[in-house]
C-alpha cells in the first residue's frame, strides 16, 4: 500500500488517495477466500470445499474484495494518517475508486481533522462579580427549617378546612356520568394550597367539615399530559375524612439545644450567617468563573467540524441515560412521559455541547501558548485519589487509562487557572448571579 496523494480539500478536511498493488491485493483476496470458504456451499460440493474460482464465477469476481480491502486498510490507513501528521476527530470516510486483480486497488479517504484554534487576549478578561449580601431575612428562612422539622401535627375537629391544612380525602372523578381511569383515590393525603391537584380542586375543599360529601367541579388544563383529558370538564365526588395542621414551635434556646449543636438562638444565627456568607462567596466566584469562561468561548471563531459537536452530544446523552437508569427509568420511557423523541432531546443539549467543545479547544490552545508542562509528580499526585477510590495503585491505574488524555486534562486545568487568575472584576454589577452560578 502506498500514499498516492494528500490534498487539503476544505477547512479541517484532507483527502488521501491510497493505492494497493495487485500482488498485495491478490494475497489479501486469497486470505479472505480461505476465511469465508467454510461457509460457502454449492450443489455438487460439500460445504467448505467450493473452489475459489467457482465461487467467484457464481457470486461475482468481487465477492471477496470488500473483506480483503478491509483487512488491508486499517493499519495502512493509520500509517498514512501519521505520515501526514493528521490529527483526526472522526473515522475517515473511505471510498473505493477502483479495484481489480490486474491493477490492484485505489481508495479515497476523507479525513476530518482537528481544527487549528486562534485565540488571544485571554488574560485580563473582565467580568462582573457580585457577592449576595446576607440579610436577617435569609437567616430567618433557615431558622424556619428548624421550626418545620420540629413541628407537631395537630388534628382538627371543631372547624372547617383551611388553606395550608393537611386533609385526608376519598375522591372519584367523572366525565359526565362515566368514571375515568386514574381519577379515584382513597385516604389520600393532600395539603391545601400545595397545587398538587388540578387548579381549583383544593380551593373547593376549603370550608368543608370532616364527614362532608360534596362535588368538586374542575376543568383539566389544555396542556394536560394526558391528551384525552386535556380541556375536559370533570366532577370529583369527594368525601373529607380528616383535617390536621402543622403547629410550629417557638424559636428559643431550648429548641436550639434540642435540635442543633448550639446552646442559644444567637449562636445558631451567627453560625447560619457565617455559612450563608461562605456559600454566597463561593456562588459569586462560580458565577464569575462562568462569565470568564463564556468570554473565552466567545473568542473562538475558527471553523469547527460538526462531528465534534455530535460526539459531545453523544457523551452527554450517554450520561443522561445512565442517570435515568440509576433512577429506574429508561430513555424510551422518559420520551413517553415528556412527549419528546431522542432527536429533540439531543437538540436541547446542542448549545451546551458547542460551548464545551469550543472551550476545550480554546483551553488546549492556551496551554500550548503558555508552554504548560505536567511533571510526573503532578501526574502521580492527581492519580492517587483515583487509584485509592478504585482500590489499586497508581502504576496499575496507568495501564488502564490513556495517559496522554489524562495529561492533556491536567494541562487544560492549568490553563483554566491562568485565565481565572488573570481575570479582572468589572465595575458592572452582575445580573442574575444566582442563575449564572447554577
Amino acid at each position: 500500500m502506498s500514499l498516492k496523494s494528500s490534498t487539503k480539500t476544505d477547512v479541517n478536511t484532507t483527502e488521501l488517495v491510497i493505492t494497493i498493488d495487485a500482488a498485495t491485493f491478490e494475497t489479501a483476496v486469497e486470505k479472505e477466500y480461505q476465511r469465508q470458504k467454510k461457509n460457502i456451499q454449492l450443489k455438487g460440493f460439500r460445504k467448505g470445499k467450493v473452489p475459489r474460482k467457482l465461487a467467484e464465477r457464481t457470486f461475482g469476481e468481487n465477492v471477496f474484495y470488500e473483506g480483503a480491502i478491509n483487512s488491508l486498510l486499517g493499519d495502512e490507513l493509520s500509517i498514512a494518517v501519521q505520515e501526514q501528521n493528521l490529527n483526526l476527530v472522526d473515522r475517515p470516510n473511505v471510498e473505493v475508486i477502483s479495484a481489480d486483480k490486474e491493477n490492484g486497488v485505489e481508495l479515497k479517504a476523507i479525513c476530518i481533522t482537528k481544527p487549528v484554534i486562534e485565540i488571544s487576549d485571554y488574560k485580563g478578561i473582565t467580568a462582573p462579580k457580585q457577592v449576595k449580601e446576607i440579610t436577617d431575612e435569609d437567616v430567618n428562612e433557615q431558622i424556619e427549617i428548624i421550626r418545620k422539622k420540629n413541628a407537631r401535627i395537630v388534628s382538627v375537629e371543631d372547624r372547617p378546612a383551611q388553606l395550608n391544612d393537611e386533609v385526608i380525602i376519598d375522591f372519584e372523578g367523572f366525565f359526565g356520568d362515566e368514571a375515568f381511569e386514574g381519577g379515584k383515590g382513597e385516604d389520600h393525603p393532600l395539603k391545601l394550597g400545595s397545587g398538587q391537584f388540578i387548579p381549583g380542586f383544593e380551593d373547593q375543599i376549603v370550608g368543608h367539615n370532616i364527614g362532608d360529601e360534596f362535588d368538586i367541579n374542575v376543568t383539566f388544563p389544555e396542556n394536560y399530559q394526558m391528551e384525552d383529558y386535556a380541556g375536559k370538564d370533570a366532577t370529583f365526588k369527594t368525601k373529607l375524612k380528616a383535617i390536621s395542621f402543622e403547629e410550629l414551635p417557638e424559636i428559643d434556646d431550648d429548641l436550639i439545644k434540642d435540635a442543633t449543636e448550639f446552646d442559644t438562638v444567637e449562636e445558631y444565627k451567627n453560625d447560619i450567617k457565617t455559612k450563608l456568607e461562605e456559600a454566597a462567596a463561593k456562588q459569586a466566584d462560580s458565577a464569575f468563573e462562568n462569565a470568564v469562561l463564556e468570554a473565552v468561548i466567545a473568542k473562538v471563531n475558527s471553523p469547527i467540524p460538526n462531528c465534534m459537536y455530535e460526539q459531545r452530544i453523544d457523551s452527554i446523552m450517554n450520561s443522561f441515560e445512565q442517570q435515568l437508569q440509576q433512577n429506574g427509568m429508561s430513555l424510551n420511557l422518559y420520551c413517553q412521559y415528556t412527549g419528546m423523541d431522542v432527536d429533540s432531546i439531543r437538540d436541547t443539549y446542542r448549545e451546551r455541547a458547542e460551548g464545551e467543545v469550543k472551550l476545550r479547544l480554546a483551553l488546549e490552545k492556551i496551554a500550548e501558548l503558555e508552554n504548560i508542562e505536567i511533571s510526573e509528580d503532578e501526574i502521580n499526585e492527581n492519580l492517587a485519589p483515583i487509584a485509592e477510590a478504585n482500590k489499586t495503585d497508581v502504576e496499575t491505574l496507568k495501564r488502564f487509562i490513556s495517559m496522554a488524555d489524562f495529561t492533556e486534562d491536567l494541562k487544560v486545568q492549568k490553563a483554566v487557572e491562568i485565565v481565572k487568575d488573570t481575570a479582572v472584576v468589572s465595575d458592572a454589577v452582575a445580573e442574575n448571579t444566582e442563575e449564572s452560578a447554577e
